[in-house]
């Protein structure tokens, strides 16, 4: 791997690393949380990445790209424990 690509992951990453951190301790902290309110921020998101894409820089771009990806990342990982749970036979 070259230097001048190791940023763009190490910047990727840490951003994506942060951002699903931020998303586990608010649904650790606020018991108000649900799946459609991070829906409803990834939805926003979506509308913020294609109103201002002119004039972001490459780190910008790379930011909002993880940002995106975590939130997605999440949504999916709730969906499957919701699954997950429903589909678990209940012990009486």
């Amino acid at each position: 791997m070259s230097l001048s690509t190791d940023w763009k992951e190490i910047t990727y990453q840490k951003t994506f690393d942060q951002e699903l951190a931020g998303l586990e301790r608010r649904r650790e902290r606020d018991p108000r949380c649900t799946i459609e309110d991070i829906q409803g921020v990834l939805k926003h998101l979506y509308i913020k990445d294609g109103g201002d894409g002119l004039g972001r820089g490459e780190v910008q771009e790379l930011q909002m790209a993880a940002t995106l990806a975590a939130h997605e990342y999440f949504i999916a990982q709730w969906e499957a424990e919701i699954k997950e749970a429903k589909e678990k036979p209940h012990k009486e």
